[in-house]
């Protein structure tokens, strides 16, 4: 096969998403035919290289993997942890496969989180050119006004930068009212940070749905993606004719 961008094959091995994987390469983690990578534009072949990753060969994954899990709160959204707190993989007992978690949710958020070994999936499903959006329920600690709800959808500046327009609606009024929100982008906290910009706090937040999938498991709970929405996903996100199917 042509040689690609390390970080792809990385991703696409079900090491990490494609921006762990560079992560790796700049710590100086991945060597290819026992040299040491730390550039990110570096491209290898897998079917002829001897590629590391913290010196364990890497293979192609025997087959494609894809979890779906209700991530309870106060467990972390990462492979592991150097504070020892609970990770996602924990919860998947029966798994053999090698996967991952695609994007993020964190720590004291709770709800639909996929994970796999395909790393290209993992990429197009949070990249946010693929426009594949994410719906959350959120209780927070006071009401947003009617301009605030309009900032929120026309995208608010956060770290300098402007936040895509976002869909939001109270579902449930009162002193602590619940909103539902949809965003396809995946900033880190975002929607936190979000209503934090108009000096409200979070004090729920739980992801219902990416893209068709909705949130039908216990927390903690998993289970594997029917065959059917798996090729719905591939179809949304332009994968099923590279992969031949």
């Amino acid at each position: 096969m042509p040689e690609e961008r390390l970080q792809k094959i990385l991703s696409q091995a079900g090491i990490a998403s494609r921006r762990k994987a560079e992560q790796l390469i700049v710590e100086g983690r991945v060597s290819v035919n026992g040299q040491t990578i730390t550039e990110l534009g570096s491209k290898a072949d897998l079917d002829r290289d001897h590629i590391k990753v913290d010196g364990r060969l890497l293979h192609k994954p025997k087959r494609p993997v894809y979890i779906a899990l209700n991530k309870p709160k106060n467990v972390v959204t990462t492979v592991s942890d150097p504070e020892g707190r609970e990770t996602v993989m924990h919860l998947l007992r029966g798994v053999r496969e090698r996967v991952f978690p695609v994007g993020r949710l964190d720590y004291h958020s709770e709800g639909l989180l996929l994970l796999t070994n395909d790393g290209e999936f993992a990429h197009r499903i949070t990249a946010p050119a693929s426009h594949v959006i994410k719906t959350y329920v959120v209780k927070s600690n006071g009401a947003l006004t009617e301009e605030q709800r309009r900032q929120f959808r026309d995208g608010v500046s956060l770290a300098g930068r402007k936040t895509a327009p976002a869909e939001i609606r109270e579902i449930k009024p009162g002193a602590n009212p619940w909103y539902e929100v949809k965003i396809a982008e995946g900033r880190q906290n975002q929607i936190r940070v979000m209503f934090s910009h108009f000096g409200l706090l979070v004090e729920k937040l739980r992801r219902v749905k990416i893209g068709f999938l909705e949130l039908d498991l216990a927390p903690g709970r998993w289970r594997l993606l029917t065959p059917k929405e798996i090729e719905r996903f591939r179809k949304i996100l332009k994968l099923a004719a590279e992969k031949g199917e």
